[in-house]
């Protein structure tokens, strides 16, 4: 691993420490878990805390009314996962939108807000593995919400560019003060929000999922037309599942199981594992096709099986095995495109992604989020929540794994990620960017493992994504290969944005010196002490 670089050149060197890390895509989130971690705190009081405090001063890419997905490693102990997704309403049944002339549903719509799970998983890790407790992990959250805080660059900008998600319902009132987007370096504070992670931090999740919050956000959305009722939120509960994971070059790549699509990072990486992909082996063209290729592959799978497993079960390691990987590896050359792959289903675009190490080596991998900028933009206005739209997720269409059904969970496109060689913890990491993450894993892990890259140079490289029937490079990439790539029969598509943002620790075996690397695609930055 090349632990430096050409300090000549634009970029951030990576962040060494010796005790503690956070990485997260916000400066006062990583602020926030460094100090519940000074104090006392273990890694997941510490992650729990930056979270909560993104739910405030990220709101178009996280909340309270989402969703979060959790990978928590302890030394010596198995890794676990935790599904905080949540599940359509009990009467959303097919047949309820089918006979009424329904075939497709708005990512503004009700009908696509599932019931929020994070709170419910920020509670339970708290309650089951945390060392301070659920009302010190908030403090930070609420003072935010209460005092008020400044708006940084990469969160206006976001802010301005989806504001008409906000715009159409209640929150308006609240996201757009003064009728426009809060500008990067003014201060918003949000009362109701602070009421209500007040009642969390003194009651526990039940004061989110019954009594007046809950009955707020029911009322909120039955007005609009949803189908959801007070016995749907009281019983939404996150579950601890098996970590699902696949070797690569002597690493072994851990993620959460479906209804995620972690799955889809695993079948990249294999799929890769049969090329040389190091640094002097392939050019950058070659590489970017090779990634391309096998995204169309592994997402073609994801869009077959990836679904809730209480629903559509399947075998992991059936899909995951040696003939099957082949299978999907053999059509892969390196001279040729093959056929361009497009899905139907909606854009998964806005997500927050944090990683804590403590000094004790326990590692968190978190994700949390509204799928689209805002969730759906619907707002509670007694319990300051705006509601998520990962039930954009579902189809409707009988016989497809994601159709909507009572209490279902839709496909999730947010994935936490670790890494571990030995039985050892080495890395924790995520790329936050809805369907992009998979890739985005492989990318980030190929990077460290056949290139060298440390966590911080490992995000700076270029990065490309097939997607749409289109290969989106990203501006720096796109200058130097777009010819060479075009020649191999792909459409070039110049990303108009940012292809994701990544968070990520590594520990290092030799020394236990922990290095982090922050996306310069977001605001946030790592650091420990």
């Amino acid at each position: 691993m090349k632990l430096t670089r050409d300090f000549r050149a634009p970029g951030r060197s990576m962040a060494v420490a010796e005790n503690c890390m956070a990485a997260t895509s916000h400066p006062a989130a990583t602020l926030a878990a460094l100090d519940i971690l000074r104090a006392g705190g273990n890694a997941i009081d510490a992650a729990i805390a930056a979270i909560a405090l993104q739910a405030v001063v990220d709101p178009h890419m996280t909340g309270v009314g989402g969703d979060c997905f959790v990978l928590y490693a302890q030394p010596g102990k198995p890794m676990i996962a935790l599904n905080g997704s949540g599940r359509a309403p009990a009467a959303a049944s097919l047949e309820w939108y089918l006979e009424r002339g329904i075939t497709a549903l708005p990512d503004y719509s009700p009908h696509v807000v599932t019931i929020p799970g994070a709170v419910d998983a920020w509670c339970r890790l708290s309650a089951d593995y945390g060392r301070k407790g659920i009302d010190a992990s908030l403090q930070p959250a609420i003072r935010a919400a209460e005092d008020g805080y400044l708006i940084h660059p990469r969160v206006s900008h976001d802010w301005f560019r989806f504001q008409e998600r906000v715009a159409r319902y209640q929150g308006a009132s609240v996201y757009l003060p003064g009728g426009s987007p809060p500008l990067t370096g003014s201060r918003l504070r949000l009362p109701a929000l602070a009421r209500t992670l007040r009642r969390i931090a003194g009651e526990g999740r039940d004061a989110f999922y019954t009594g007046a919050i809950a009955e707020d956000m029911v009322a909120t959305l039955r007005d609009l037309g949803g189908l959801h009722t007070l016995d749907d939120f009281s019983a939404q509960r996150s579950d601890y599942v098996e970590p699902i994971s696949a070797d690569y070059r002597g690493y072994r790549l851990h993620e959460c199981p479906p209804n995620g699509q972690g799955l889809t990072a695993l079948i990249i990486a294999r799929i890769l594992e049969g090329f040389d992909m190091s640094e002097n082996a392939i050019s950058e063209a070659d590489r970017i096709h090779l990634f391309a290729e096998a995204t169309k592959a592994a997402y073609r799978r994801r869009d077959l099986l990836v679904a809730d497993p209480a629903f559509a079960p399947f075998d992991v390691n059936e899909v995951l095995s040696d003939a099957a990987i082949a299978a999907l590896r053999k059509p892969i050359t390196r001279d040729r495109a093959l056929p361009p792959e497009t899905w139907d289903g909606p854009t998964h675009r806005d997500t927050v992604y944090l990683t804590v190490v403590d000094r004790d080596r326990n590692v968190v991998s978190l994700i949390n989020s509204l799928f689209h900028a805002f969730g759906t933009g619907i707002y509670a206005p007694a319990a300051g929540v705006l509601l998520q739209n990962r039930g954009s997720g579902f189809r409707l269409v009988a016989g497809h794994a994601n159709a909507i059904a009572p209490r279902k969970r839709p496909m999730h496109t947010i994935i936490p990620g670790m890494v571990t060689r030995n039985g050892r913890t080495v890395m924790s990491f995520g790329v936050m960017g809805g369907q992009f993450q998979s890739v985005g894993h492989a990318q980030i892990l190929s990077n460290i493992v056949d290139r060298g890259d440390n966590p911080q140079s490992a995000s700076d490289r270029p990065r490309s994504f097939f997607v749409d029937g289109g290969l989106s490079l990203e501006p720096a990439a796109a200058s130097v290969v777009a010819s060479d790539l075009e020649k191999r029969g792909h459409r070039i598509v110049v990303a108009d944005e940012p292809l994701g943002g990544y968070q990520g620790i590594w520990i290092d075996e030799a020394t236990g010196a922990l290095y982090g690397g922050s996306d310069h695609r977001k605001d946030g930055l790592a650091l420990g002490y």
